[in-house]
């Protein structure tokens, strides 16, 4: 007797592959199970790229600096002693600045913070440390001492905590210079006019000792600039001891 069709070897694969196929709501339940892990898996990378962002680079800031503040020691060599009479032979003009090389300590006592400065503000100068803008005024000069830092927590993270009157102190080989909080503002990355000798007009001649500080803005951008502008307080030498804001 003659087979059915569906019962030929091709029937029986007809049969079973029907019998088999996935139903339509099999293939969604799949498809969106496949794209919920996924996304879980995406969303932990972005998890452990934000903690390394926010946690880890200040590990790695934090070994850096350490490095800087021995180098700018060893640079500095040893401090003023009261107890040590003045030289009295020709002053030593200070050498000027190397691009990438410690030039001065900065403190901000209100965010217990503090780092050591480098020249130059490219990414691979400020990768570690905050920068000194190699055209603008030095520590404790008429003019506007400017620094450029990244807004991660080992840096320039809390900057916006800063009030009007807060100090910033920065240390020389000689002097700390004790700033006061002006101004902060915020603006857009192409007003560099900010770190102009008189912020804000790069025509005018200076007549004050400023400093500002920049960073991004807001937390994890950059499509804007946070500025703190402070103005010279005092000067004190470092034979007389630490300023009163850093616990003197």
């Amino acid at each position: 007797m003659q087979l059915r069709p569906h019962q030929t070897g091709e029937g029986y694969k007809s049969v079973y592959s029907e019998l088999t196929r996935p139903s339509f709501g099999s293939r969604l339940r799949t498809g969106i199970r496949v794209t919920g892990e996924v996304l879980i898996t995406f969303g932990l990378v972005v998890l452990l790229f934000a903690g390394y962002e926010v946690w880890g680079k200040s590990a790695i800031v934090d070994a850096h600096q350490n490095d800087l503040n021995n180098e700018l020691a060893q640079a500095w060599g040893p401090t003023d002693d009261p107890t040590v009479a003045p030289s009295v032979g020709p002053s030593v003009k200070p050498s000027p600045p190397v691009r990438g090389k410690p030039l001065a300590g900065l403190y901000i006592p209100k965010l217990d913070k503090n780092w050591v400065v480098v020249e130059g503000v490219t990414q691979q100068d400020i990768r570690f440390a905050p920068g000194h803008y190699p055209t603008s005024a030095l520590p404790g000069q008429v003019g506007n001492f400017s620094v450029a830092g990244h807004r991660n927590r080992a840096t320039f993270w809390r900057l916006d905590e800063l009030d009007e009157g807060d100090p910033i102190v920065v240390e020389s080989k000689t002097d700390w210079y004790v700033y006061r909080v002006s101004q902060s503002r915020i603006v857009r990355p192409t007003q560099v006019e900010v770190v102009a000798p008189v912020p804000g007009e790069p025509d005018k001649k200076a007549t004050k000792r400023m400093l500002t500080l920049t960073t991004c803005n807001p937390k994890f951008d950059n499509y804007q600039r946070l500025i703190i502008h402070a103005e010279l307080d005092r000067t004190q030498p470092k034979s007389a001891g630490r300023p009163a804001e850093l616990g003197g």
